[in-house]
């Protein structure tokens, strides 16, 4: 099983690794604005969108390969004994124990099944990047995102600079051929991008995750509050920073006893 894992993953990198650099790579053949910069002597936007496109395939490799939170062990009871202990037991969730890895899971962990592993605070299984998005990787899932479409939005536009009017259809398809399949490419990536960053965007703002606001009726810590109540969720500015600055673990269940209506 770790083994087709691996070789999964591999395949999915070095895929999405090959098309981004043939794109490129036709962008810079091609008779774009980046070739008519290079013939007149302008390195300085060549130079940056190539820089962007490295950035976002090492952001990529980065996302895909970090750790985004897997539970190893019953961290609750270990490194996290001194803040537990501030939780007044009467009002501390019940935690459940994992009925595949049998490890006790903090509040907002689930188990994945295709990682086979429980992750903290887990969004979702992302087939795009082969591993999980979780409480350690989530941030930077979102940053790859934002880069990830800035440079297939400068792509859509350099594509569309470079294609070719002529007399007849034929021709204009056997010119612009390998220009059009990079659009189409970039053109769907974009819209999957954008809609994606967007729907995480909304998610963090309410400190909600994916996993909570598809299977919200079926979360226990869910059940006692509305659809619109979410214990977790401090305000707008309060979720962003939260979310985009603060490093440290944090204790969901001392967040929840909080704002829990009632004892559980």
């Amino acid at each position: 099983m770790g083994q087709n894992m691996f070789r999964t993953g591999f395949l999915v990198r070095a895929t999405h690794t090959l098309l981004t650099w043939v794109i490129t790579l036709i962008l810079f053949l091609h008779n774009t604005d980046l070739r008519r910069c290079e013939e007149q002597g302008e390195l300085l936007l060549p130079l940056l969108f190539f820089l962007l496109v490295a950035l976002s395939v090492l952001l990529y490799f980065a996302v895909s390969l970090m750790d985004p939170g897997f539970i190893l062990t019953d961290s609750v009871k270990g490194s996290n004994e001194e803040m537990e202990s501030m939780i007044p037991q009467s009002l501390t969730p019940r935690l459940r124990r994992c009925g595949y890895c049998l490890l006790q899971q903090p509040m907002r962990a689930k188990h994945c099944q295709t990682c086979k592993r429980c992750v903290r605070r887990f969004d979702h299984h992302c087939p795009w990047i082969e591993n999980c998005v979780g409480e350690r990787n989530h941030r930077w899932f979102i940053v790859y995102l934002l880069v990830q479409l800035l440079a297939l939005l400068w792509a859509l536009h350099i594509a569309l600079s470079g294609i070719t009017p002529t007399l007849t259809w034929e021709q204009w398809f056997r010119v612009n051929g390998f220009l059009l399949a990079a659009l189409g490419v970039v053109g769907v990536f974009s819209m999957v991008v954008m809609l994606l960053l967007g729907c995480h965007l909304y998610l963090v703002s309410i400190s909600c995750t994916t996993w909570e606001f598809m299977s919200r009726h079926r979360i226990s810590y869910l059940k006692n509050f509305s659809d619109e109540e979410n214990p977790f969720d401090r305000g707008v500015i309060c979720n962003l920073w939260d979310f985009f600055c603060v490093c440290s673990t944090v204790v969901w269940e001392k967040m929840y006893t909080r704002n829990t209506p009632n004892s559980v």
